[in-house]
């Protein structure tokens, strides 16, 4: 079963994720983050399929979140809001993001990688 696997080429946490399905023999579609932005109906699909609060899939480390107070902004925002504010700009969502058929993963971290794929 081959899965998304969205991501910044120039993030070094998504670089780490690329090796590991690649070392790992996971069959992925790749997709860059910025070029090709979730739209607003994919982030919605997949928070509800993450089971993860939607402030995750926020990349609270980035400049763009930090000069525009987005945390400040986020508790007086719907679900709706915040998913078309993550529409965007693609470096306003964390990355990478693994969707899987019935899974979405967020971020990397190697024990729900090989929890996932092995």
């Amino acid at each position: 079963m081959k899965v998304l696997f969205v991501q910044y080429p120039k993030c070094s946490t998504c670089k780490k994720a690329l090796n590991w399905l690649k070392e790992n023999d996971v069959e992925f579609e790749d997709r860059h983050i910025v070029d090709n932005n979730p739209t607003a109906e994919e982030l919605k699909e997949w928070h509800e399929k993450s089971g993860l609060p939607l402030k995750r899939f926020f990349n609270t480390s980035g400049q763009i979140y930090r000069q525009n107070n987005i945390k400040d902004r986020l508790p007086n925002m719907s679900d709706e809001e915040q998913y078309e504010l993550l529409a965007t700009n693609g470096m306003l969502v964390k990355r990478p993001i693994i969707v899987g058929e019935d899974y979405v993963l967020v971020g990397f971290k190697e024990k729900e990688y090989e929890e996932k794929f092995q």
